[in-house]
Order: C-alpha cells, then sequence, then structure tokens
C-alpha cells in the first residue's frame, strides 16, 4: 500500500472498529491492513491504535493523527471529484447550524459575509441549542461546543469558552460576599440548562467539585437568564461568550474565576464525505480563521 492507502486502511480500522472489518471494506487482508497501520506507527514515531483480539483503540497521538488523515484523505478525494469533471465553483444550498447565541454573535455575520464572497450560494443557518445529526439532517457543518463524542465526523478546533458565575453590581451589594463556591448557596441563583445536580467547579487540586444549586428561576435559554441577572434578580452561570458584552460594560460580575472548570472546546465539525462538494470546502476555508479569532474566546 502506498501512504495515502495506509492512511485509509488506518481510518476504516477506526470506523469500522477492526482490522477485519477494515480489510474486508478495503478487499483486502486482514495482514496487508496490519503492516499499513504498523508503517504509519513507524513513521510517525508512536503507537496509533491499542489492539486487542477483539477491539482497537485510539491512542492519544491517534487521535491527533486521525484527524489529519481525514481531511488529507477528503482534499484528495476532492481533488479527484474536481479532475473527473465535477463543478468546482461554490454553489448550492449550504446548511450550518450552531448554537443560538454564538450563532447570532459570530456564525451569522461570517455567512453574511461568505455569501458576499459567494453569490451562488444559498445559506439556511439554523441557531438551536441541541445535537443536530449531520446525516439524517442533511446538515452540511456544524458549530458544538463541547467535548466530542468518537464519530466519524471531521473536528477542526476553533477556539474554547469558559463557564462562568456571574451578578448584577446592584444584586452583590445586597449579599454576603461570594469567595467560595459553596457561598452561592446563600444566594438566590437563576438557572440555565441542565443545574438540576448543582454547578461544577475546579475543586484545590483541579479535581471536579460540585455545588448544589436551587434555583429561584430557571429558564431554557441564556439570553434570558442573563436579563434575569443583569435586572438584579438572581446569580446565574452561562458560557463566557454568552456574557462578554455585559462584563464589558458593567451590567455583570464576574464571581469566582478562580474556581471556574477546564474550558470546553469550540469546534467546526462536518462529515469527511460532504467536503468534494465545492460549496462546503469554500465554507470551512471562509469560516476558519474567521472563528479562530482570539477576541470571540477572550474571558
Amino acid at each position: 500500500m502506498d501512504r495515502l492507502d495506509a492512511m485509509r486502511a488506518f481510518v476504516l480500522t477506526v470506523d469500522e472498529g477492526g482490522l477485519s472489518a477494515a480489510a474486508r471494506r478495503l478487499r483486502r487482508s486482514p495482514a496487508a491492513v496490519t503492516r499499513a497501520v504498523a508503517v504509519l506507527e513507524e513513521e510517525v514515531g508512536t503507537r496509533l491504535l491499542l489492539r486487542t483480539t477483539r477491539s482497537v483503540h485510539l491512542t492519544e497521538a491517534g487521535e491527533r493523527y486521525l484527524e489529519s488523515c481525514r481531511r488529507i484523505l477528503a482534499d484528495w478525494d476532492s481533488a479527484l471529484a474536481l479532475a473527473a469533471g465535477e463543478r468546482a465553483a461554490a454553489r448550492g444550498k449550504l446548511f450550518v447550524t450552531a448554537p443560538v447565541v454564538f450563532g447570532r454573535l459570530h456564525v451569522r455575520p461570517v455567512i453574511d459575509a461568505f455569501l458576499d464572497a459567494e453569490p451562488e450560494v444559498r445559506a439556511q443557518l439554523q441557531l438551536v441549542d441541541r445535537v443536530v445529526d449531520l446525516v439524517d439532517e442533511g446538515v452540511d457543518a456544524a458549530i458544538r461546543i463541547g467535548h466530542l463524542p468518537d464519530s466519524t465526523l471531521v473536528a477542526t478546533r476553533l477556539g474554547a469558552v469558559g463557564r462562568v458565575v456571574c451578578a448584577a453590581p446592584s444584586l452583590l451589594a445586597r449579599l454576603p460576599p461570594i469567595r467560595e463556591p459553596a457561598d452561592l448557596s446563600a444566594a438566590p441563583c437563576i438557572s440555565f440548562g441542565p443545574a438540576a445536580a448543582g454547578w461544577s467547579f475546579a475543586g484545590p487540586t483541579r479535581q471536579g467539585v460540585r455545588v448544589p444549586v436551587t434555583p429561584r428561576l430557571d429558564v431554557n435559554g441564556a439570553e434570558a437568564a442573563l436579563d434575569s441577572a443583569i435586572a438584579g434578580h438572581g446569580v446565574t452561570r452561562v458560557l463566557s461568550y454568552q456574557a462578554a458584552a455585559a462584563f464589558a460594560d458593567g451590567r455583570l460580575v464576574r464571581l469566582l474565576p478562580e474556581h471556574e472548570p477546564e474550558p470546553l472546546p469550540v469546534h467546526l465539525v462536518y462529515a469527511g464525505a460532504r467536503l468534494a462538494a465545492a460549496k462546503l470546502r469554500a465554507f470551512v476555508d471562509f469560516a476558519v480563521p474567521r472563528l479562530r479569532d482570539p477576541a470571540i474566546y477572550r474571558f
């Protein structure tokens, strides 16, 4: 096998869950697929897969290498498709999803600019705070916030956002000082999202600790939680970009920054096979550098 074939064997081994299944897909012997993966491991100088008699698992290095392999193979497949005569110009309908507030603040302006640059593309932007199944719902690309499960999607990291606790100065003037997460038990809280089990914080050794929170108000949207917090009705916890404007103009004060848990990664994800479409390739190339703007993730 050449290097591209070896990369394809590695990707299929992960996707199919084993060397034998990958060999069947490639119509090659399991020994040939095993040798291909071994050649890649020798080239990168580290183990990519942990193999047992029944399954394979990616190493940390393997996870990073897998993303690169998917991108290289998608580029190659796209180049072959274009060379075979498929349209090179970006055209048609592009379907993108993103979380509601992040999409309104950061993704929508990028799509506006993309449409200005690509007049033959139409776009649909769906703003939803749920994980959309790209294949079942016909979505070309999605912005996802949080740790990604294992999947066959290509994921490009854009940045990271924090989970911040905040309150209005008018409320803090009426409350006892909030210096530790446990102090929240005496404060009126506004819950956004799943907070039934409490809010998580980083402990003294950076291990997670959870503080029980009984909300006076429970809402299903960050903007509603922020509006009530700005009005002085309670302490809330949101993602850093959601409160950035209110921090900047003093309407909200950030609390307990030294206790915040690890930031959540932000990715652009898409199915690798779709990258052969010129509209998606053009969007990825256009959007990624803009959505990596450090100002988006400053907190």
